[in-house]
């Protein structure tokens, strides 16, 4: 392995990988694809802040220069503003960086953190671009298995930390469960990460579509908490702002400081445009924000509602939450192979258990996710109907 180059030392992308299944497959008007295997809004912002996005386009020069390397300083104010009232703690804008996507910002942290052959905890399912950017840098990836319910034990993970662990990934709401970590299992593993002297990565990109009010957990109330967090997210969720590419990262100073290097030996700068458009998308679309969470945690329910007939025809669900239904199916055969005949025969493209769990892992074989943010209640009834008749 060492002597490969560091791409081939990972997978191909699952998302374009499925995609290629598609490929000669006839879909018909009263039976037309139904697509959930991708995570990620189709629709444009909403008028408003497209009309933002055009303004500052004509009329501030300096959003088409280089800007800062961690990022536009009132978005990094903003950030911190927000984030100390929502988790109840202190954040500084010192402690937040901007970065192009919620993937570059795990690819920084990973950069500042770790060296050839160091360790790093995913839970399983894990998050498939987390593992890739893992195997590109030799970086050795320790899974940690779930149970039934989807949530990661602090006990165990004690078991798998060695002198080369160097971080423990938690994704809340997750990707791919759609399961919402208990403030108490988080807490607890932020104890565990800090007496053994690792950081704490969380990401949450799917944050603004948790069906919980208030903190998802209390880190960030802790005054040392830069001391073993880092905290991830993501705008193109919550604003539609996929193709601007806008994460952020916050962490101690001295981390970011670390992570510059790196982002300006790749980008040197976040989009400017993406930048404004979600510095001013957190002054002005809060309401906007919470009926579009309003409207995911209504799919959330649609699932739970429709899901009897297929529960019947052996289906199980075992996590749902944010834009992500993950559920174990009832055949013999891999769900690698289920999920190309679904496309084939059901007109359905959703992603194997497989794509998120290391290689013959026999839990991934059983298991598939469902992505519904894009499908509402009448499509997602209408992939049950497909799913609850469908042998391979």
């Amino acid at each position: 392995m060492a002597n490969l180059p560091r791409t081939a030392q990972t997978f191909a992308p699952p998302v374009m990988e499925a995609r290629r299944w598609m490929e000669g497959v006839q879909f018909s008007a009263d039976r037309p694809l139904i697509n959930v295997s991708q995570a990620a809004p189709v629709d444009p912002p909403p008028e408003p802040l497209r009309q933002h996005i055009a303004d500052i386009a004509l009329n501030v020069p300096d959003a088409h220069l280089y800007g800062p390397v961690l990022g536009l300083p009132e978005l990094c104010a903003e950030v911190a503003a927000q984030w100390s009232a929502a988790y109840g703690g202190q954040i500084d804008e010192t402690q937040v960086a901007i970065t192009s996507g919620c993937n570059q910002a795990f690819c920084a942290a990973i950069m500042s953190l770790t060296g050839e052959g160091d360790e790093v905890i995913l839970p399983t399912p894990w998050y498939f671009n987390h593992k890739m950017w893992l195997d590109m840098v030799g970086v050795r990836t320790v899974p940690l298995a779930t149970g039934p319910d989807l949530l990661p034990d602090p006990e165990h993970t004690k078991t798998l930390i060695t002198d080369r662990t160097k971080a423990i990934v938690l994704v809340t709401p997750n990707n791919p469960g759609g399961v919402e970590y208990p403030a108490d299992l988080v807490r607890a593993f932020f104890d565990l990460a800090r007496q053994h002297g690792v950081a704490l990565i969380v990401d949450e990109t799917y944050r603004d579509f948790d069906a919980r009010s208030g903190a998802p957990h209390d880190l960030f109330a802790d005054p040392d908490w830069h001391d073993t967090l880092i905290q991830l997210y993501s705008f193109s969720k919550a604003y539609r702002l996929t193709g601007h590419r806008v994460g952020t990262m916050v962490a101690s100073t001295a981390r970011l400081a670390e992570a510059e290097k790196f982002l300006d030996s790749v980008t040197i700068c976040p989009n400017q445009l993406g930048q404004h458009a979600a510095l001013w998308g957190m002054r002005n679309l809060e309401h906007w924000l919470a009926g579009e969470r309003i409207e995911i945690l209504d799919r959330r329910a649609a699932i739970t509602d429709y899901f009897a007939p297929i529960q019947d025809a052996g289906w199980r669900l075992m996590g749902c939450g944010a834009y992500f239904a993950y559920m174990e199916h009832p055949f013999g055969i891999s769900s690698n192979e289920l999920a190309r005949e679904l496309v084939q025969k059901a007109h359905v493209l959703t992603l194997p258990g497989t794509m998120f769990t290391p290689i013959n892992d026999p839990m991934g074989q059983q298991q598939m996710r469902i992505a519904f943010a894009n499908v509402d209640r009448a499509g997602i009834k209408a992939l049950f109907d497909r799913l609850v008749t469908f042998h391979p």
